[in-house]
């Protein structure tokens, strides 16, 4: 996967996971029949609803929580990076440029959504931040000229009239609860401005190099964050920093690995409304390893916003 070969002479299977993940990169990735690709999505989605768990687990500042996954995502993948770079040769500027400032907003995004979950729990700020797509639908029409479908708005109006009803029942309830739903919300458009980037970058740089220097952009981000607001790199338990490489090899590592992996051989369509279920895998998890519970009213919230979200997706699947 690492070298250009002629059609005639590719192996539509995979010989390693490394393999896989390189073949998302290539504009013509081979076809996999098996359910692999279908395994490979579950458990990423699976692992990736594991990362608000991991940071309430933690016991350490968010912001903290997410620098060192993001860390750990960076280094894990340094040898992908430098193999790719040795066969393309110099890192385009522009696209280091994007992936980077892509790299900034996730790092933001991550800030506030961890934050977010100390505050308040896993299941609402996870939620929240998981509107991104309307979002991106948004940012793409007011900055890329891109025009939008009823379906779109539809889907926008209904995810915040859930988001709203979220908001309400949280603030009511407690104002740390609502603040850390408002996170939330505040992250999901910081995510969305990391996939605009990223939809601008990867027109100059390939996946691999795009995707460590915007995990590199994060790290360093969430280390600037950190700094200013005077949290601690070292003063834990060995516990807390079990849980901290565990949430960066689990999550950055195989989680993002196994997405990418499904990307190489699943259309959008399936990969992309597949992927709301993170939220719902979190809350899942949430209500049986920390105990948190949902009122009716917050359980219609979040059918609307998830609802509304998959209309959002599927309206600009089919515009595409």
């Amino acid at each position: 996967a690492l070298r250009a070969r002629p059609a005639s002479d590719r192996n539509p299977l995979p010989r390693s996971a490394w393999t896989g993940f390189f073949s998302e990169m290539a504009s013509d990735p081979p076809t996999e029949n098996s359910l692999r690709p279908y395994l490979a999505l579950g458990v990423g989605i699976l692992s990736v609803g594991m990362s608000a768990i991991f940071v309430s687990w933690a016991g350490a500042p968010g912001v903290v929580t997410s620098f060192y996954r993001m860390a750990i995502g960076a280094v894990i993948f340094t040898l992908p990076f430098v193999q790719r770079s040795r066969q393309k040769g110099m890192v385009p500027r522009r696209g280091a440029l994007f992936a980077l400032l892509a790299g900034a907003f996730f790092g933001v995004d991550m800030a506030l959504w961890s934050t977010g979950i100390t505050i308040s729990g896993a299941t609402n700020p996870t939620l929240m931040a998981n509107t991104a797509p309307a979002w991106v639908g948004l940012g793409a029409m007011i900055f890329l000229g891109e025009r939008q479908n009823r379906r779109f708005w539809a889907g926008l109006a209904l995810a915040l009239v859930g988001a709203a009803i979220i908001l309400g029942v949280d603030g009511l309830r407690d104002f740390r609860f609502g603040l850390g739903s408002f996170y939330g919300l505040a992250a999901g458009v910081f995510y969305g401005g990391f996939f605009l980037f990223a939809q601008r970058g990867r027109v100059h740089i390939d996946s691999v190099r795009f995707f460590w220097f915007s995990v590199l952009g994060s790290a360093a981000v969430l280390f600037l964050i950190s700094l200013l607001g005077g949290f601690s790199f070292v003063d834990y338990s060995a516990g807390t920093f079990g849980i901290l490489l565990i949430n960066g090899l689990v999550v950055q590592g195989l989680g993002w690995f196994a997405i990418n992996y499904a990307q190489g051989f699943l259309p959008a369509t399936i990969v992309s409304p597949t992927m709301l279920g993170q939220p719902v895998v979190t809350a899942v998890l949430a209500g049986l390893l920390l105990g948190e519970a949902f009122t009716p009213l917050q359980l219609v919230g979040g059918a609307a916003i998830m609802g509304g979200i998959y209309t959002v997706h599927w309206s600009r699947l089919r515009n595409a």
